[in-house]
Parts: C-alpha cells; sequence; structure tokens
C-alpha cells in the first residue's frame, strides 16, 4: 500500500460531472480523495483529461486514483487503483486499492486480496439509479453497516451520498459523483 493517509472525501468522475470537475477539486476539503474513471472517452482524449485533472487535484493535496490497470496509473502519475478487487495484483504493491463492492461475497474477496479500502453500495438511490443499482436494490443504512462490519479494511460509503446523508449515516469516509461535484 502506498503510504498515503485514507481520505474521508472521494469525489468520482464521471461523463454527467465532467464540466464541474475542476471547481468541485478546488472546493473539496485539502487532501480528500479523486477516483478518475472517464470511461467515455477514448486513451488520447481520457489521458488529457486525466493530466488537467491530477494538476488542479495535486495543487490541493488530493490523493489521486485512476480506474486503470497499476501500470497504467503508475504512468499517469496516480497514487492508486480503482476497481473490483479481482484487478489486485502484485505489480500495484506501492500503490492504494480501492475496491467496488456491492454484497458480502465481494466483501471477502476485496478481504482475501488485499484491498486497501473498498467502496461499498449502493448505499442510497442515485439519480442514474433510482431505486437499483444494475438489477441491485439499494443497501439503505442497516444492510450497509451489517456488509461494512465484514470487511477488514476501511469502508467508504457510495452511491446516493451527500454531506447530509454522511451525517445522517454517521460514516466517516463517503464517495460521490453528484454529491460532492456541486
Amino acid at each position: 500500500m502506498a503510504n498515503l493517509p485514507l481520505s474521508r472525501h472521494w469525489l468520482i468522475s464521471d461523463a454527467r460531472n465532467d464540466a464541474a470537475l475542476p471547481d468541485a477539486l478546488r472546493r473539496l476539503p485539502r487532501g480528500s480523495g479523486f477516483i478518475y474513471r472517464h470511461y467515455h472517452l477514448d486513451g488520447p482524449e481520457r489521458w488529457t483529461r486525466f493530466r488537467d485533472l491530477r494538476r488542479v487535484a495535486r495543487a490541493h493535496g488530493h490523493t489521486i486514483i485512476l480506474a486503470d490497470s497499476a501500470l497504467t496509473a503508475r504512468e499517469w502519475g496516480a497514487d492508486g487503483i480503482y476497481g473490483s478487487a479481482r484487478s489486485l495484483c502484485p505489480q500495484r504493491a506501492d500503490m492504494l486499492h480501492l475496491a467496488t463492492v456491492h454484497n458480502a461475497h465481494e466483501i471477502g474477496l476485496a478481504n482475501t486480496m488485499g484491498a486497501d479500502a473498498i467502496l461499498l453500495s449502493p448505499v442510497f438511490a442515485t439519480r442514474s439509479h433510482p431505486g437499483t443499482l444494475s438489477g441491485r436494490a439499494v443497501l439503505g443504512p442497516v444492510r450497509f453497516r451489517l456488509l461494512a462490519q465484514r470487511a477488514r479494511v476501511p469502508v467508504i460509503a457510495l452511491g446516493g451520498m451527500t454531506g447530509q446523508r454522511a451525517r445522517a449515516l454517521n460514516w466517516p469516509r463517503w464517495a460521490a459523483i453528484d454529491g460532492l461535484s456541486g
């Protein structure tokens, strides 16, 4: 694992929040995290947009995570990788790995594969997934907490999260696309 503290707030990039990202990165508390996905862009465009946003994120002391391979993350100057627990590999030993999980099986896999933290979702309904996420019902606060107890690493709440919902959930670490972009 990279020798970085694990941020409390994580802004996740998406096609729909792209225009707001530079300002959102400036507004985040210093030392927050930024997960760059931008799956909608091809290679050269994706790299150029990452480089521009990386500059803003670094200026504000943010941890930068790339949704890609450890090799690409290292080449692009990211601090870690984001993806399923299956994407863990020995070549990322000096990088953070944030694993996406949705159920007890995936949490177990993340534990076994050595994830540094997990993003457990969807806690609440989201604008893009009002009641389900890929056919899965939202977890809600009770199921979220029950599943989070199974993790051996820090858990980051994801899915419909806002500052208000994080306070109501009384959860220290959370991530959002829309909830931190506006």
